[in-house]
């Protein structure tokens, strides 16, 4: 393609594209062009999509501020989620506690003392009306980190859209339901890896049927990175998995250009500014080679690597919490440049405990004031060209290739195959577990400075730092409202369905997701679902390697 043909293809699409309201110019005026570089080089919303998805990038669109939020009840939650909105907040993201991750009901004997701390308990259809209570949910994109029960949640979640007048086809946001990180990092897991993987093609091929506005799994590298990582292991292992879940739709019998444009992916934005950036440019450039070349992806949505962002919860400290605003800025700011479609910065007071309603606030800002203040938005990919970022994005390609090929090694060609093995035999745990100890082991030699940590200490005795605390009593709550919902239902109808759900079970060839949203609606429990899949699936027991 000549350089004039190469140029107008990309301002042919930006001229198409609707743009926010200007000026597109500095703080003194000075005129800014969508995107600066040669003619004959790359532009965004092109093939590979270094510098971009979209041909106007954030002139045409901001990236949604999705705030991460959920404690205690689900009652709670929802007035959490309706300040966000207030405070305007664009998309919602549901954290849960730790017992609805591990597929738990609130009154298990294992959920005692966990019940609302980390997120929002779910048991029932109950909780998930109360979570949604007068918001629209077919006006407003909806994310939920769930993963081992993720096609219970999204059952409880159709379920009660459907109650409340909202048809599938007009739901749209994300279920993260990435198992495979679930083992290699994050280790919230329920069933075996091959049997989770079923779960995980069905929820894909239900939603590639009915619901064309969700993303049926968000591929998760945050997780790998916060469990020690490096940055280049990250975008790798997070990409594999990703095209391990491709090979997982072809083998159901999904087209690639059916399943690949309703991935997402979620990366971590650390503190290591220019590193960060040069991960995301790198990720586009990979997934776009990867799906065009090796799955044979003809539609260019599937080329098109779309990825939210959250910064660096590792990378937020007990001692001088107040510091972590600065931390999450420049982390959020790393996101924007490297071009993210959606974004979540952590709150002050993460380190100590789930954020307050005024840190939230603060967090939601640092996104509004980058977003409208800075002007970094005028302009798509503005380290694009600076050699040192340029070089860097080459280094995280070459190093996840090198990373591709050994897992590509372990499965014989395949890199589902070549994921579960590497799971299987604790080699992607070995090398996040080696990773952590060398970067660990740098802050504790002194070799990195942590301020507040290692390194201008002073202030760190102030503690009068008001943080939010979830009491047994909010507990109690939901125990109560969970016994409730048990005397209400109708036992009939809850033992039919959970009888239904065990003889689905055992063929892999019967998708499970109508048969969850049964049980949804027989308000069978979350941990009743689950027993009920692990008595077909069993349970998985991890054996560390010595």
């Amino acid at each position: 393609m000549d350089e004039q043909s190469h140029y107008e293809k990309w301002h042919q699409a930006f001229e198409a594209s609707t743009l926010r309201k200007g000026p597109f110019t500095t703080m003194s005026g000075v005129p800014l062009e969508p995107v600066y570089g040669p003619k004959d080089g790359e532009f965004p919303g092109e093939f590979p999509y270094t510098r971009g998805v979209h041909a106007a990038m954030y002139r045409s669109r901001l990236w949604t501020m999705r705030m991460f939020a959920g404690f205690g009840t689900a009652i709670d939650t929802n007035t959490r989620f309706k300040e966000i909105i207030r405070s305007g907040g664009t998309g919602l993201s549901t954290a849960f506690d730790m017992p609805t991750l591990l597929g738990l009901d609130s009154d298990d004997p294992m959920s005692l003392g966990e019940v609302g701390r980390c997120g929002v308990a779910i048991d029932s259809l109950a909780d998930m009306r109360d979570l949604f209570a007068d918001i629209d949910l077919g006006a407003i994109t909806t994310s939920m980190t769930i993963n081992s029960p993720a096609a219970v949640m999204l059952a409880l979640f159709v379920a009660q859209a459907e109650e409340s007048g909202v048809s599938r086809d007009r739901l749209g946001g994300t279920l993260q339901n990435d198992i495979l990180k679930e083992y290699q990092a994050q280790k919230e897991f329920v069933f075996p890896p091959r049997q989770s993987m079923r779960l995980v093609r069905d929820t894909m091929a239900f939603t590639a049927a009915s619901m064309p506005k969700w993303n049926s799994i968000s591929v998760s590298g945050y997780h790998i990175r916060e469990a020690g990582s490096t940055a280049a292991e990250e975008l790798a292992f997070t990409l594999a998995n990703g095209f391990a879940y491709v090979e997982l739709a072809q083998e159901a019998g999904l087209a690639v250009d059916a399943v690949a444009p309703r991935l997402s992916f979620f990366f971590n934005a650390h503190i290591d500014f220019f590193e960060e950036i040069a991960k995301y440019r790198a990720a586009r450039r990979i997934w776009a080679k990867w799906m065009r070349g090796h799955y044979g992806a003809k539609d260019e949505r599937s080329w098109q690597l779309r990825f939210h962002t959250q910064t660096a919860g590792v990378s937020l400290t007990a001692q001088q919490p107040e510091i972590n605003i600065a931390r999450t800025a420049i982390e959020a700011l790393a996101g924007v440049l490297g071009g993210t479609q959606s974004l979540h910065t952590n709150s002050l007071d993460e380190a100590l405990a789930l954020p307050s309603e005024k840190a939230a606030r603060i967090a939601l800002r640092t996104q509004q004031i980058i977003a409208h203040e800075t002007n970094v938005v005028n302009v798509a990919d503005p380290l694009g060209g600076s050699w040192f970022v340029e070089e860097l994005t080459d280094e995280m390609e070459r190093q996840a290739e090198e990373l591709f090929a050994e897992i590509a090694a372990m499965g014989d060609g395949s890199m589902l195959e070549g994921c579960i093995k590497g799971i299987e035999e604790n080699w992607f745990q070995g090398r996040i577990a080696d990773s952590a100890y060398q970067l660990e082991r740098s802050f504790n030699q002194g070799e990195r400075t942590v301020v507040a940590v290692n390194d201008f200490v002073e202030g760190n005795d102030d503690d009068d730092l008001t943080i939010l605390r979830i009491t047994n009593e909010d507990e109690l709550k939901q125990r109560r409202r969970l016994d409730q919902v048990r005397r209400d239902r109708n036992d009939e109808e809850v033992r039919g369905a959970l009888e239904r759900l065990r003889t689905d079970a055992i063929d892999p060839e019967i998708n499970l997701m109508p048969a969850l949203i049964n049980a949804a609606k027989a308000y069978v429990t979350v941990g009743e679902m689950m027993s009920a899949m692990a008595s077909v699936f069993g349970r998985h027991v991890e054996v560390p390697s010595l």
